[in-house]
């Protein structure tokens, strides 16, 4: 990746967090796990600290995001198309702040009382209150990693790399994106027994 690219990345990963913060702190999203621990990660799910810190196993499934947007914006790119009546080509850097605007998206989204309440009811995140704004930004970064090593690999590597992570979740959290998915669209008492333990 040349330099200028790499600052270009830098510039949209920076205006998509801006933009996400503001909201965030608009709906009052704390910056950071109230319990005042300056650890930056956490690895237990089933407490108060998951999301609230820079890093924790859910981060992965967000590098999965970028895995997956990577995939399906792919065959938009470089194809031009109208948009308000004016051609508009999809260069792989408008397709990268795609993602990052999707994900963004997600985020605050995640944040809502809706989704909030959805998750506490629906899945085994009971002590899920939503994310700090630091777990926001992470989760973005990790996005942006997930995106720019699909833009690097073979798609093969890339999809290898999917099964094997969430193969790693399933077995040390039971939990991964495609799990976190179905749960969260269409509840199933079997995942959510096993989930929990039972």
């Amino acid at each position: 990746m040349t330099l200028s690219a790499s600052v270009s990345v830098a510039v949209i990963w920076a205006v998509a967090s801006l933009v996400m913060t503001i909201i965030l702190l608009a709906m009052g999203r704390h910056w950071w796990c109230q319990c005042g621990s300056l650890v930056p990660w956490s690895w237990q799910i089933y407490s108060q600290h998951n999301s609230q810190h820079w890093v924790d196993p859910y981060s992965f499934t967000h590098f999965l995001h970028g895995l997956v947007f990577y995939a399906a914006l792919s065959p938009l790119r470089q194809r031009s198309y109208s948009i308000l009546g004016r051609p508009v080509v999809l260069t792989p850097l408008i397709c990268m702040a795609l993602a990052l605007a999707v994900e963004a998206g997600w985020e605050i989204l995640e944040n809502t009382p809706w989704v909030i309440d959805r998750y506490r009811a629906a899945t085994i995140s009971l002590d899920y209150y939503g994310d700090s704004i630091a777990n926001s930004l992470s989760d973005l970064f990790a996005c942006l990693l997930g995106y720019l090593a699909a833009n690097r690999l073979r798609w093969q590597i890339s999809l290898a790399l999917f099964v094997i992570i969430e193969v790693i979740l399933l077995m040390t959290i039971r939990d991964s994106l495609l799990l976190n998915v179905v749960m969260l669209v269409y509840p199933i008492d079997a995942i959510l027994n096993w989930q929990s333990g039972g």
